[in-house]
C-alpha cells in the first residue's frame, strides 16, 4: 500500500474573492460582539466586530489616498501592537500586497528585503529598525486612517497575489513566499480538523501580533467564524497566562511548545472553561504534552505545516493523533510520502509532500523560478521534511531531510532521540544532531539546557534504557539556550557550529 492520503475534494474557492472580506464576513452579523480583547493586569481593551471592520476598511482608504494602488507592495515594519493585523488586512482589502517582516530584523536585513520587493510605502514603528530612505508612515497616521470612510473590497481572481512572507527555508537564505487570496479559504480545513473552533469560542493566543502564527491561528481564523480572539499585552510573562486563561474564560489556548513548557513551572488554577490547547511552530515534545494534560486535564492538539502551505496535518478534538504521530491530513488535503519518484510504501520513510492542487499552497518564491521549480516533483510540492505514513494516513514526523543523522549506516531522526532524552530530570530543553569527530567520522551529540550540569554517566544510562545503541548520543554538551529561528525551530547547523568552535 502506497503512502498517499487523499481526503477528498475541498469546495473550490468562490470567485470573485478577497481574503480580508472573507475574514470579516461575520462582522455585520456580530456588530457589537468583541472580536478582540487585549489582556492586561492594568485593564483590558477590546475591539468589537464593527470597530474591527471600520478600522480595516478605513486603513484601506487611507493607503489608497496616499497613492498606493492595487498590486503595489507595502513593507510592514510594525511592532507588537494591534496596528499590525489591522494594517495587514486593510492593505489586502483594497488589493495592496502587504509584506510583514519580523521586528527583530536589522536595518541591513530590511534594506535587502526592500531592494527585492521595491515597496511603494513602508508602515513603520519608530522603534523598529528600518532604513530612513524608505518612504514611510507611522502609528499616528494609521490611527487617523482608522476613522476614514470605509473602502470597498477589491475582489477578483482568488489565485492573484495577496501577500508575501519571508522564510529562511532549508537554505538559510531569506525568501519571499508569495500567497494568493485563496490561502485563507484553505484555512477552513483547520477549523474542524485542528481547532474544533466555533463562534462561541474564546481563543487565547500567547504570541505577538506581528507573528504569522498569531496572525492566522490567533486572529484571522477566530474572526472568520465569529469567535473572540484574546491576546496578552506585550511582555506578559508565562506564569501570568494561566490566570488569564481562567479570568477570560478561554475555551482554547494556542502557543508554541516552549511557552507550554515555561507555564508548567508554575501553579495551575482551575480552568473550567478550557477544552484544549493548540501547538505549532516546532515539534511538541511528548513529555510537555503529557505534563500539560496531567496539570490541566486537557489535551494539546499539534499541527504540522510550513510557510509555503500553513498547517495541513494535525490532530483534533474529533480525531486525536495516535501516540507518536502528528495526526492525519486535514479533510480536503492530498498528501503523500515520496521516495525518489513516487510514494513509498506505508511505514517507510520519505519526504512529506503536498499536491499542487492544495488551495493553501504558495504561488512560488518571488523572483526565484528555479528555486520554486526545485521544490516540485511532478505534481508534488516537497516540504523537505522526512516522515512516515501508516495505513490510516497518520504521519510520524522524522525531522528535516537535511537534519537526519547517519549512525553506523542507520538513518536516525534527531526528534526520536530528543523525545527520549527530554524526560531526563533537570533537562528543560534539548537539541540533537550529528557532529564531526574526524575527517570521515561523526557522532550523535546532545546539546541540553539545564540549571545545573548533569552527570554524563547518568545521561548515558538513561539513554541506554530507552534507545538502541546506535541511536544513543556519544557526547552531552550543556549550553545556555537552544539556537532557534524566527519560527521557533531548532537551528541544528548552529549546534554543529557551536561544536566546531569548541573543538577546534
Amino acid at each position: 500500500m502506497k503512502a498517499i492520503h487523499d481526503t477528498g475534494l475541498f469546495a473550490p474557492c468562490p470567485a470573485p474573492f478577497n481574503l480580508a472580506a472573507h475574514v470579516l464576513g461575520q462582522a455585520e452579523r456580530f456588530v457589537d460582539k468583541d472580536a478582540l480583547v487585549q489582556i492586561s493586569d492594568t485593564g483590558n481593551t477590546s475591539l468589537t466586530y464593527d470597530a474591527l471592520r471600520r478600522s480595516v476598511l478605513g486603513i484601506g482608504t487611507g493607503l489608497l489616498e496616499l497613492g498606493v494602488r492595487p498590486g503595489d507592495r507595502v513593507l510592514m515594519r510594525l511592532g507588537n501592537t494591534v496596528d499590525f493585523p489591522l494594517a495587514y488586512l486593510g492593505a489586502i482589502a483594497v488589493g495592496i500586497v502587504p509584506v510583514p517582516t519580523s521586528s527583530a530584523l536589522t536595518e541591513a536585513e530590511v534594506a535587502a528585503i526592500a531592494a527585492q520587493i521595491k515597496p511603494r510605502l513602508t508602515l513603520r514603528d519608530p522603534d523598529v529598525a528600518c532604513p530612513e530612505a524608505l518612504r514611510s508612515i507611522g502609528p499616528a497616521e494609521l490611527d487617523e486612517m482608522k476613522h476614514a470612510p470605509a473602502a470597498s473590497y477589491d475582489t477578483g481572481d482568488p489565485n492573484r497575489l495577496a501577500y508575501m512572507i519571508y522564510t529562511s527555508g532549508t537554505s538559510g537564505r531569506p525568501r519571499a513566499v508569495m500567497h494568493a487570496h485563496r490561502a485563507i479559504w484553505a484555512r477552513r480545513m483547520m477549523i474542524d480538523d485542528w481547532y474544533g473552533l466555533g463562534r462561541d469560542d474564546r481563543l487565547l493566543h500567547a504570541g505577538a501580533f506581528n507573528w504569522t502564527y498569531t496572525l492566522g491561528t490567533g486572529l484571522m481564523d477566530p474572526w472568520t467564524v465569529g469567535a473572540t480572539a484574546l491576546i496578552p499585552v506585550p511582555g506578559t510573562p508565562p506564569e501570568a497566562l494561566f490566570q488569564m486563561l481562567a479570568d477570560q474564560r478561554a475555551t482554547i489556548f494556542a502557543a508554541a511548545p516552549g511557552v507550554y513548557r515555561q507555564m508548567l513551572k508554575h501553579p495551575v488554577p482551575a480552568l473550567p472553561n478550557l477544552r484544549h490547547g493548540l501547538s505549532a511552530g516546532e515539534k511538541l515534545p511528548h513529555v510537555t504534552e503529557a505534563a500539560w494534560r496531567d496539570a490541566t486535564q486537557t489535551p494539546i492538539f499539534e499541527a504540522y505545516g510550513m510557510s509555503e502551505c500553513s498547517t495541513f496535518v494535525s490532530g483534533s478534538p474529533a480525531h486525536p493523533a495516535p501516540a507518536g504521530t502528528l495526526g492525519r491530513p486535514q479533510t480536503g488535503r492530498h498528501i503523500a510520502v515520496l521516495g525518489e519518484d513516487e510514494p513509498v510504501e506505508t511505514g517507510q520513510p520519505g519526504i512529506i509532500a503536498v499536491h499542487r492542487s492544495d488551495p493553501g499552497l504558495m504561488l512560488g518564491y518571488l523572483d526565484q523560478p528555479e528555486e520554486t521549480a526545485s521544490r516540485m516533483r511532478g505534481d508534488w510540492f516537497l516540504t523537505g521534511d522526512q516522515g512516515q505514513m501508516d495505513a490510516g494516513g497518520h504521519i510520524r514526523f522524522l525531522g528535516r531531510a537535511d537534519d537526519m543523522m547517519n549512525a553506523g549506516g542507520f538513518r536516525v531522526s534527531p526528534l526520536e532521540v530528543e523525545a527520549a532524552m527530554a524526560a531526563f530530570p533537570g533537562i528543560s530543553a534539548i537539541g540533537v544532531t550529528d557532529v564531526p569527530v574526524k575527517a570521515d567520522a561523526t557522532i550523535i551529540a546532545a546539546f541540553y539546557v539545564a540549571d545545573d550540569t548533569l552527570s554524563e554517566c547518568e545521561l548515558e544510562a538513561f539513554a541506554a534504557d530507552r534507545l538502541a545503541r546506535y541511536k544513543q548520543p556519544r557526547a552531552y554538551v550543556q549550553i545556555p539556550d537552544l539556537p532557534k529561528g524566527a519560527n521557533g525551530k531548532i537551528l541544528r547547523r548552529k549546534l554543529r557550529d557551536y561544536w566546531k568552535a569548541s573543538h577546534d
